[in-house]
C-alpha cells in the first residue's frame, strides 16, 4: 500500500540507550472484507528505536488512510507493523491491535518485530 509514504521520522534523541517508547491509538478504525462493516479496536504500539522514531502527526494521517481499506485483522495488523518497521528499523516493535467484539468475539493480533542480533 502507498500509505506507507505517509510516515514521517526523526532522529533518536538518545540513539545509544534502550528505552521504550508506547503508542496507544483508542480509535483505530478499517473495513471487514467480508461485511464492508467498519471493525474498531485500538492499536497499542511499543519500541525500542534505534537511529529513528516516528512522527505522531503522521503516524496518525496514516492510521486514517485504513477507514477505507478492507482488510481482515491479522492482515492489517501484520501491514502496520511492516511499514513502521520499514521507516524506522527499530531494535524491537510489538503492535496489539485489540478489536471490539463483534457477535460476542473479541480479537487481538500481537505482531513482532526484532531486529537482528537483538534477543
Amino acid at each position: 500500500m502507498p500509505f506507507r509514504d505517509m510516515l514521517e521520522t526523526f532522529p533518536n534523541p538518545y540513539p545509544t540507550r534502550d528505552y521504550s517508547i508506547e503508542t496507544i491509538c483508542p480509535e483505530f478504525t478499517s473495513l471487514c472484507p467480508k461485511t464492508g462493516q467498519p471493525d474498531f479496536g485500538v492499536l497499542t504500539l511499543t519500541y525500542v528505536p534505534d537511529q529513528l522514531c516516528y512522527e505522531l502527526k503522521s503516524l496518525k494521517l496514516y492510521l486514517q488512510q485504513f477507514r477505507n481499506h478492507g482488510a481482515f485483522y491479522e492482515a492489517v495488523t501484520n501491514e502496520i507493523l511492516d511499514d513502521l518497521v520499514a521507516v524506522t528499523k527499530p531494535r524491537s516493535m510489538t503492535l496489539v491491535g485489540a478489536y471490539t467484539p463483534r457477535g460476542g468475539i473479541r480479537t487481538n493480533v500481537t505482531v513482532t518485530y526484532k531486529a537482528p542480533g537483538n534477543k
